[in-house]
């Protein structure tokens, strides 16, 4: 609502914050309650990581689609684009208010007390020792997936005056929401793929995607945009998939929301940092050196990652779990 009704760079810049802290805590909380929900078998794991990536990616693409769609034809498209969230959060509110939750779930929430200051504090946690190469593999999985993504949905616009001949909201949101869709898609298929060999082809699909991407900065091709598009969207769904199951699977009672967080994080600054350095080498050098710069990163980070994910024997015998 902020947002919506911004009338100067302070106000909105206040309604960007705010949709920064709510998306962080929506994310957060959802997922620790379908881990409070979820069954205590062998799958349950798994179960529980796709469903949260798939739902968070979907989120993700519906997000691009409804407002380009609003954008195209709505009327007074910077208000009228906010609609779908402000009814999609009331229905919310209503529901949470409406909630009955488990008798075991009561419980847990009637032993947490009150909300406190402190609840509201940031709150990062690492894993046990055991754990912490493993933790980190996991988290270099969102960071990178959501970096490849960033630099795809900057891109797009570029391309995209060379393939089609009208643009508008409509034709970016839906390129930038196709990638996410079918990230998502790629999830549910991937479900049943053991962890390591999901990684693995997630980040090495990832890696050629830039490949293809830097290749194309000598020969604007469409063809080739389509194809790293192709790869990107696998990649960043078995990425997203694989490292939200090993964070599942190594976090416990005690740290899971914090790991969770923590997870979460670093694939928000994956989605930043690395178009931030993009901008910046792109102003002193060019956009050509910039997204070369930032291609090689992605080919040695993915492959040196998901090699090194596929054979930890962690994530080998989370298959066998």
């Amino acid at each position: 609502m902020v947002s919506m009704l911004a009338w100067n760079m302070g106000s909105l810049i206040v309604g960007r914050f705010m949709v920064g802290v709510s998306s962080s805590l929506i994310t957060i909380s959802g997922t620790i309650g379908l881990t409070a929900l979820a069954g205590s078998g062998r799958g349950s794991s798994q179960r529980l990581a796709m469903v949260a990536s798939f739902l968070n990616v979907l989120g993700f693409g519906l997000g691009p689609l409804i407002g380009g769609i609003v954008g195209q034809w709505g009327p007074r498209p910077l208000l009228s684009a906010y609609i779908p969230t402000l009814l999609l959060g009331a229905v919310g509110v209503y529901a949470l208010l409406a909630l009955r939750l488990p008798s075991h779930a009561q419980q847990a929430a009637q032993g947490q007390g009150g909300l406190r200051w402190q609840d509201c504090m940031p709150r990062l946690t690492w894993p046990a020792r055991a754990d912490g190469q493993a933790f980190v593999l996991s988290c270099g999985y969102p960071f990178v997936a959501f970096g490849v993504f960033g630099l795809y949905a900057s891109m797009a616009p570029l391309f995209l005056k060379r393939m089609v001949s009208w643009h508008g909201p409509l034709v970016s949101g839906t390129a930038i929401a196709v990638i996410l869709l079918v990230s998502a898609g790629i999830q549910l298929l991937a479900a049943r793929l053991p962890v390591h060999r999901c990684g693995l082809l997630g980040m090495l699909a990832l890696a050629l995607s830039n490949a293809l991407l830097m290749l194309n900065l000598q020969a604007g091709s469409t063809l080739i945009f389509i194809v790293g598009v192709a790869l990107t969207a696998p990649g960043h769904g078995m990425s997203m998939l694989a490292g939200m199951t090993m964070v599942g699977r190594i976090a416990g009672p005690d740290n899971r929301a914090g790991l969770l967080s923590t997870y979460q994080v670093i694939g928000l600054l994956g989605s930043m940092l690395p178009m931030m350095a993009v901008g910046w080498i792109a102003d002193h050098w060019g956009i050509n050196a910039a997204v070369a710069a930032f291609a090689c990163l992605v080919m040695v980070l993915g492959t040196v990652l998901g090699l090194a994910f596929a054979r930890h024997p962690r994530m080998r015998a989370a298959a066998q779990e």
